[in-house]
């Protein structure tokens, strides 16, 4: 009994020595954690490493222009130096009050009408017709597509020449069947129009790549079926494309509208906003109110009306496509 007691007693001395407790104290699970708590620090460190100089750029390009123009719409800041103290909302006032931005912005929007349903329209045909299988398609992609790569300057300068009241080809063309020649570009009844010409020869290829995609994308099984039903082929695309390609055309149209509205290169270079500001947009109207005007202030709150006008329009795309999405 004495002997078995001791061996107790020993083991019981045994167990309370410092190194086997903290063996027995030992935890591989909490070991396991804290190295994947450090991996994913080196992962986030990493992660935070490469996105960095992107976020450089943001930031300075970017987020820092945007609140230093907000600011500046509410001050008198010009180019001579003149006043750049802290005025408020005097700037928005005036610019909600001027006749001419006002008259900018309608010719704004009414480009952005009468262009954006040529763009969406002439682009669904042109897609309609090389889908249906023409030969030498490269050949109908590439003239189709071609112009959209050119410079704007490019095209402005071609157009300018083709619009010519003397010597351009369109109203050589006119003249030939007996029709009386046009002053395109010096009738402010005309000029939007021919702008609007010039525009869609040179833009509408985008929009023709896009449904193109999306008419490829629609299941051949949907017009065998119809086909076996007796369906034309007008039926099947009033009732297979088109509603197929409803998503595609509220995404054309809506990047469409945020397009038109930037609109200025072209107006620039092809009429200076001419004749008689029938055609300045209200892009031109904040660049020659603050560079040719000196007035940066105003310029950035009408800057700023206006930006504010795209990002409703931005908001109704985000409420469409969620809506259609659900």
């Amino acid at each position: 009994m004495s002997s078995l007691a001791t061996s107790r007693d020993s083991e019981g001395h045994a167990g309370s020595l410092p190194g086997l407790s903290r063996q027995k104290s030992f935890n591989p699970t909490g070991s396991r954690s804290g190295r994947a708590r450090s991996q994913r620090s080196r992962d986030n460190l990493n992660g935070w490493a490469f996105a960095a100089p992107f976020l450089a750029f943001f930031l300075v390009f970017l987020v820092w222009p945007l609140l230093y123009g907000l600011y500046m719409s509410m001050t008198g800041k010009s180019l001579t130096g003149a006043n750049d103290s802290v005025i408020g909302f005097a700037n928005y006032a005036e610019a909600l009050a001027d006749a001419d931005m006002w008259h900018s912005l309608g010719n704004t929007l009414y480009f952005t009408v009468i262009s954006t349903i040529p763009l969406v329209v002439v682009a669904l045909v042109m897609a309609a017709l090389v889908n249906v299988g023409l030969p030498a398609q490269w050949l109908w992609r590439l003239s189709y597509f071609a112009p959209y790569l050119l410079a704007s300057t490019v095209v402005s300068l071609f157009f300018t020449w083709m619009y010519n009241p003397q010597l351009g080809l369109i109203n050589d063309a006119l003249a030939k069947i007996g029709l009386p020649k046009v002053a395109w570009l010096n009738d402010p009844g005309v000029a939007m129009w021919a702008i609007v010409i010039a525009t869609l020869w040179w833009t509408v290829g985008f929009n023709f790549l896009l449904y193109l995609a999306a008419m490829q994308n629609i299941p051949a099984q949907h017009y065998e079926a119809a086909s076996l039903d007796g369906a034309g082929a007008w039926r099947q695309f009033f009732a297979i494309t088109l509603p197929q390609l409803a998503p595609t055309t509220v995404m054309i149209v809506l990047l469409q509208i945020l397009a038109s509205l930037k609109i200025f290169d072209q107006v620039y270079q092809m009429t200076a906003g001419g004749p008689a500001g029938a055609t300045r947009p209200v892009v031109q109207y904040v660049f020659e109110t603050g560079f040719t005007g000196y007035r940066l202030g105003y310029s950035a709150a009408i800057s700023y009306i206006f930006f504010g006008l795209i990002v409703a329009v931005s908001v109704i795309q985000f409420f469409i496509t969620r809506r259609r999405s659900a």
